[in-house]
């Protein structure tokens, strides 16, 4: 199935997508049942890209999905978010004069992953080749090839392999030409 016909794009029944011309799509993407996509900013998804069920991207900013990236069930990219702690009502159905909302772009990088129930607030940059454990809340950037819970970096991957493979794939996909 297909539910939005868009090309190198698999989408299914549940899935929903609002503001689909605010996205731009690259190939080979597929977006689960149960997804909710809100965009009311430019968003960019690149090539080779998972997004599981019950994933939420939203917020009126920029989000940019790298190339080889995942996003987990359950995760939220939040690219908005009212700010509590201020002057500001923290309610949708007020007008944003009385508001104090806070915007920013969300970067996921090439090759990067978000797991299960991570929760990723405005202004975060996921760097290339870094992976976020489950029911983690990203509040800062994150370096290029860490392992992280929440911002806290626990390991680092191995980019050596993880380009071997690259590199391999690439030649699979010339061959099948």
């Amino acid at each position: 199935m297909n539910k939005y016909n868009i090309p190198g794009v698999k989408t299914f029944e549940y899935t929903k997508i609002i503001g689909i011309e605010y996205i731009e799509f690259g190939k080979n993407i597929l977006i689960d049942d149960f997804v909710l996509i809100y965009a009311t900013a430019k968003m960019k998804f690149g090539n080779y890209i998972h997004i599981a069920s019950f994933t939420t991207m939203t917020g009126g900013e920029y989000l940019e999905l790298g190339d080889f990236s995942g996003i987990s069930h359950g995760s939220r990219i939040l690219t908005g978010s009212d700010d509590f702690k201020d002057w500001g009502f923290a309610n949708s159905t007020i007008d944003e004069k009385y508001r104090n909302v806070k915007r920013a772009p969300v970067i996921v990088g090439k090759f990067a992953d978000v797991g299960c129930n991570c929760v990723v607030l405005p202004g975060v940059t996921i760097g290339e080749g870094a992976s976020v454990g489950a029911c983690s809340v990203v509040t800062r950037d994150l370096e290029p090839w860490g392992i992280y819970l929440g911002n806290k970096r626990v390991g680092w991957r191995n980019k050596d392999g993880i380009m071997k493979s690259y590199e391999q794939f690439l030649k699979d996909q010339a061959e099948k030409k």
